[in-house]
């Protein structure tokens, strides 16, 4: 059994990233710039917001951070991504979800230039994904993606079976892995045998949201198991959707939580930044 280090390769990733940075700025005086919207106090999306602006810093980028009180209202929202679409120095627009429950995200999303919408979630984007034609990929599958060609995880003729099926993981990380001509299977709370489903995964992917939800009798032996849960578990210590402990023994790689796919979600957005800046400037 091998543990897959997100650390490492999510270091990789920011490296190449931090000299196409240098690189940009040297050749043509451009340094890529990312706002983050975040509303209210939510400590999770504080967190994550906070990681966002240290990896800017580690990569070379701008950033801006707009904190906006939990009783912002749609239309404050709304005119503040207005502005930041024609923010020239602005590559990157990421509105942190969950938004406080009077706001409609769904509204907000869309309004991100799809140009500048890095986290991949607008229905341009997610068209271009659907096509294989895309400019951009959501963080956390594109994140696990890189995790499995980082360790000569072949995805081609191999049986994949994705628990979950949100729009941010579930769903686009079932289209990146049949673009990789995975053979894909997606399960949620409906699906019937879901143990015996999973037990046919060569690459399995739990995004449930659900504390030590996958455990050893759904796992075939040898199998890649990807955790993109971050759960508490009965003590308050931080977990996935995978019973570690009593998983790991049975897979060939395993990601743990925390230092999995957690770090590449923010590496991806790494990315995404510098490639919006070079699509926005007509840079190869």
């Amino acid at each position: 059994m091998q543990i897959i280090d997100g650390k490492k390769v999510s270091a990789e990733v920011k490296e190449r990233v931090r000299q196409q940075t240098l690189q940009l700025k040297n050749d043509y005086n451009i340094t890529p710039g990312l706002a983050v919207v975040i509303v209210g106090d939510d400590p999770a999306s504080r967190v994550y917001v906070n990681n966002k602006k240290k990896a800017c810093e580690v990569v070379g980028f701008k950033s801006e951070e707009y904190a906006l009180p939990a009783k912002t209202t749609q239309e404050e929202l709304l005119d503040l991504v207005k502005t930041l679409n024609t923010k020239e120095d602005i590559n990157g627009i990421l509105v942190q979800l969950p938004l406080p429950k009077h706001l409609d995200d769904k509204a907000v999303i869309e309004a991100i230039d799809p140009k500048k919408d890095v986290d991949a979630f607008h229905a341009v984007n997610v068209g271009k994904i659907m096509l294989g034609e895309y400019d951009f990929l959501p963080c956390t599958p594109a994140g696990v993606m890189e995790m499995l060609h980082s360790y000569d995880i072949p995805v081609e003729g191999k049986e994949c079976v994705v628990i979950g099926r949100s729009n941010i993981v579930g769903k686009p990380m079932g289209m990146l892995l049949l673009h990789e001509n995975g053979t894909v299977t997606i399960c949620h709370s409906r699906t019937k045998n879901l143990a015996e489903v999973c037990r046919r995964a060569d690459i399995l992917v739990a995004a449930v949201g659900i504390p030590k939800f996958v455990k050893a009798d759904m796992v075939k032996d040898g199998a890649v198991v990807i955790d993109v849960g971050m759960d508490r578990d009965e003590n308050g210590k931080l977990c996935g959707d995978v019973d570690f402990e009593n998983v790991k023994d049975k897979c060939s790689f395993i990601t743990p939580v925390p230092g999995g796919v957690g770090p590449m979600t923010i590496s991806t957005l790494m990315k995404n930044t510098l490639k919006a800046c070079k699509l926005q400037n007509n840079i190869e």
